[in-house]
């Protein structure tokens, strides 16, 4: 009678390995893969939520720019002394929409970075110099 034969467990096993590991590979890239468009999709509405955000500012100096010539056009010394306060009030939005643009690119410089190095644990800072209750949301 022949002895049964035995079967080489480690040139089964590493086709089992090989199998093993392809499928954890690929498991990784799909990881990789939502991370990563997770991230795009969360960089995209960070700097479009900045941007509505500005455009809110300018939109407002839109107005009180409009009201400062309607005063001075007016010639009334009330309401051209009026003017003072409202440019005033023009300049800090300017400083406000410049905070928010810079903001907006330091987040966008630090994604950037975190992508190319890989790391998934970037967060931006999420304020773009609304911290004024006269921001708007």
């Amino acid at each position: 009678m022949e002895a049964p034969r035995r079967r080489s467990l480690v040139g089964n096993n590493r086709k089992g390995s090989k199998r093993a590991l392809t499928e954890m590979n690929k498991d990784d890239d799909r990881v990789k893969a939502a991370n990563e468009e997770f991230n795009d999709v969360e960089v995209w509405n960070t700097l479009s939520n900045g941007f509505k955000r500005a455009q809110l500012v300018l939109d407002q100096n839109r107005d009180l720019l409009q009201r400062v010539n309607d005063n001075h056009l007016s010639r009334i010394p009330e309401n051209v002394s009026r003017n003072v306060g409202l440019i005033n009030e023009i300049n800090g939005n300017i400083s406000r929409v410049m905070k928010i643009y810079t903001d907006l690119a330091v987040d966008f410089a630090k994604n950037f970075e975190a992508a190319k190095s890989g790391d998934t644990t970037a967060t931006t800072s999420g304020s773009y110099g609304c911290g004024q209750s006269s921001c708007g949301s």
